[in-house]
């Protein structure tokens, strides 16, 4: 068992923090909101403090899930941010979905005083985190991810290292290329089906067995049929990770049309007020 801070606990830090705890880990958490750092504590036990520097202080890893690269810097690399509580030897991990450029950034500040950093983004969504069964993608150095390993196995279901620090950045801008494309073929079989007289319900039943099958389908298909989005990952928040995607993508000399249009229907679905609702609310934007 070891003594780790997690700073961060929003709809996915707050439950992995909780798995930490549940698995009887010394955990100390922070949070910008004092009061949901209370309501953790009073829920899971463990302890909170007013900063992250302090939440950091004497602990052998520290755990990190914020909003974006500027939040990052900030719980960081800030005056009072972890890297002024850590110790040598200590291994700094970031579960934010970031840039890969802020990943390398951040562990070259930690490797100045001797301590390990891996950017390591999750997949999976609230009910992943709630469920302990998150995909964790990596980029570090072998040694300080597998030290880490044992650690974040208490809500990972699956962790892999993909290569040097911002490799798992770079892993997370792939997953979220993907689902942005397969969200949009979603929102348009079932507008299809629907414009066609067909049950979009038994659509799904038969169609799920078959090539077309996925995470996407299972979870989101009749909630889509219902227009219910009142759910799991934020338009806002995939519109920041496509975007990330986007400018990695001008950098390298990837091609992402797709990625670029789904980008532009969600910017659609957020001057329709959907900022807020789930990614599957790209059916918003097609004709009833």
């Amino acid at each position: 068992m070891a003594k780790v801070a997690f700073i961060g606990l929003g709809v996915m830090g707050y439950p992995m923090a909780g798995h930490l705890q549940q698995a009887g880990h010394d955990v100390t958490v922070y949070n910008r909101t004092t009061a949901k750092a209370q309501r953790w504590q009073e829920q899971y036990g463990g302890s909170y403090t007013l900063t992250p520097k302090d939440a950091a202080q004497g602990c052998e890893f520290v755990f990190v899930c914020v909003g974006n690269d500027d939040d990052l810097r900030q719980v960081v690399a800030g005056k009072h941010g972890t890297l002024a509580g850590m110790s040598s030897g200590a291994v700094l991990v970031d579960h934010t979905t970031a840039s890969a450029d802020v990943a390398r950034e951040l562990a070259a500040k930690a490797g100045e005083q001797g301590v390990g950093f891996v950017d390591a983004p999750v997949s999976g969504g609230q009910a992943g985190a709630e469920n302990g069964v998150l995909t964790v993608m990596a980029g570090g150095e072998p040694e300080q991810f597998e030290r880490a390993r044992p650690v974040i196995d208490a809500y990972a279901r699956c962790a892999e290292l993909m290569g040097s620090v911002g490799s798992g950045q770079l892993c997370k801008m792939v997953n979220q290329i993907c689902i942005a494309g397969v969200v949009q073929g979603l929102a348009e079989g079932m507008h299809f089906a629907q414009k066609a007289g067909l049950d979009g319900d038994k659509v799904l039943e038969v169609i799920g067995k078959g090539a077309a099958q996925s995470w996407q389908m299972d979870n989101r298909g009749h909630t889509m049929l219902k227009d219910e989005y009142d759910f799991g990952f934020a338009v806002d928040w995939m519109r920041k990770d496509l975007g990330i995607a986007l400018d990695e993508a001008r950098g390298n000399g990837a091609q992402l049309p797709l990625t670029a249009l789904v980008d532009q229907f969600y910017a659609e679905v957020q001057r329709l007020g959907g900022s807020r609702m789930d990614t599957s609310s790209l059916k918003l934007r097609l004709p009833k």
